[in-house]
């Protein structure tokens, strides 16, 4: 079964869980249009998790096409003691503790067992529990008990997790788990890290020295805390997400649209991925079509620019992995069909740093405004080159050959990005010839479309991409050079 080229531009980020952890699942997933592939960390066994990435890889070599594999940590969790008699009913204006005792809680009091929160918080604030669903205010702190007046009817049960939106908490974003799990994603060679709970620019920066550049990192935004120090966030990371889930939970439902907003353009004018997460399709878990409502956020995230979809349980959990996928992938091709999408995607302005290769790029871009061509090609041996391509958000697909196939499986993430691992060139003219071949060999173009190439002379030199060259793509391309040589292609 033959896969036809895709040229949808916004890339599709499927988790795999017990509904889609199956080798046949996986490449169903794919084939429906899933472009990457993410592992939660906070379910399952190393065990589990290897045999999945397995299936990934197999996948990878049976389709001789590169798969991007993103590893999410769990993060630092908060969660309060147990209870005595089980769930306990709360009522608006009860009074109720968090302390720091042992004993099983009820209906005035709960352990909490997290001495850092009663450190951070201060009267007047407030506290969330269960995702959101009970709120309480801080009438009174200090070191051994956290006084509240209850703001809303609700249940509350064992262990549910604890949100702290007012105050920033001193826990580290990497956990002793996260730590073994990060040792473990490295060792099996996963592409990208997604770091959860990020708070600060230093958060990241530990990260990032213990990854040691064998993979890339994207940080996790869902604390309010983490929008004020954005710009230093993604400084220090590959990609952003945007997190909907706690960030939803911890700002009011309002004010995520804009941080949304927000992320997505500050990660598009730094050139650097953003994917949007959490509940985009997800009435799927349970039924085979979903509301109007997700199909028109799953839109919105397109016309905005987003690098990348994500579909968390609807392909982990839920009852419809394929369909969920199917259904995504479908939004997005309608959404980048619209006459209007170009204006629409290009409403955030990404202005070229000062240098020659980020020219060639928008030059690309207004090259391709005058002549039609089919395709945008480029090489690149650190993806920085696809990176630029990509922050323009070209019409056309973006043709990226390199050499290192680490590279071809990171750029998955990328808008518009068509990988293809191939042997080194070691000239301009050897170059244009590969890219014609690979054009026609991927379905990207047929035999008399032009395309656009991006080199950098002399080849070898990471960022020296100086040469924009439009070809005629001719007939009898496929009958030299690569037949022979193993090319890995992801469409």
């Amino acid at each position: 079964m033959s896969i036809e080229p895709r040229r949808r531009k916004a890339r599709i980020l499927a988790t795999l869980g017990p509904s889609s952890s199956t080798a046949e699942k996986t490449e169903a997933l794919y084939r429906a249009g899933a472009d990457a592939f993410r592992v939660n960390m906070s379910h399952g066994s190393h065990q589990d998790h290897r045999a999945v990435i397995g299936h990934i890889r197999s996948l990878e070599a049976k389709l001789d096409r590169p798969m991007t594999i993103l590893a999410d940590l769990q993060g630092p969790k908060i969660r309060i003691g147990t209870f005595a008699d089980g769930p306990v009913q709360l009522k608006e204006g009860d009074r109720f503790t968090l302390d720091r005792g042992d004993a099983p809680g009820n209906s005035a009091r709960v352990g909490l067992p997290h001495p850092e929160v009663f450190a951070a918080v201060e009267a007047g604030q407030r506290l969330l529990l269960n995702d959101g669903k009970l709120a309480l205010h801080i009438d009174s702190a200090d070191s051994g008990r956290i006084v509240t007046t209850v703001m809303n009817d609700g249940e509350l049960n064992d262990r549910k997790g604890i949100n702290v939106p007012d105050a920033v908490i001193p826990l580290p974003a990497l956990t002793e788990k996260d730590r073994r799990d990060l040792d473990f994603a490295l060792d099996e060679g996963v592409d990208w890290i997604a770091l959860s709970f990020v708070q600060r620019p230093d958060d990241v920066a530990e990260a990032r020295r213990l990854i040691a550049g064998r993979a890339a990192l994207l940080a996790k935004i869902e604390k309010p805390r983490a929008m004020d120090t954005l710009d230093g966030i993604l400084e220090l990371s590959d990609a952003l997400m945007v997190a909907r889930g706690d960030l939803g939970v911890e700002l009011p439902p309002q004010k995520v649209p804009r941080a949304q907003k927000e992320i997505i353009q500050l990660a598009r004018a730094a050139g650097k991925s953003v994917v949007v997460a959490t509940q985009m399709l997800d009435s799927m878990v349970g039924a085979p079509s979903p509301t109007r409502a997700e199909v028109s956020d799953v839109a919105n995230a397109i016309y905005e620019g987003a690098d990348c979809l994500m579909l968390s349980a609807e392909t982990a959990a839920g009852d419809y992995p394929v369909e969920s996928v199917r259904m995504m992938n479908a939004i997005a091709l309608e959404a980048e069909a619209d006459p209007e999408f170009a204006r629409h995607v290009h409403f955030t302005r990404t202005m070229p740093q000062p240098t020659t290769a980020d020219a060639m790029a928008s030059a690309a871009g207004q090259v391709l405004q005058t002549v039609p061509c089919a395709v945008v090609s480029c090489f690149t041996s650190s993806g920085s080159t696809a990176r630029r391509a990509s922050r323009e958000r070209l019409p056309v697909p973006l043709l990226v050959l390199t050499p290192n196939l680490e590279t071809a499986r990171r750029i998955g993430l990328l808008w518009g990005v068509h990988a293809v691992h191939t042997r080194d060139v070691s000239d301009f003219e050897e170059m244009v010839g590969k890219s014609r071949r690979m054009a026609l060999r991927t379905g990207l173009a047929v035999a008399g479309d032009r395309m656009v190439v991006m080199a950098g002379v002399p080849f070898g030199t990471p960022g020296s991409t100086n040469v924009l060259h439009v070809a005629r793509i001719i007939g009898d391309e496929l009958q030299d050079g690569d037949r022979q040589a193993g090319l890995g292609m992801a469409f």
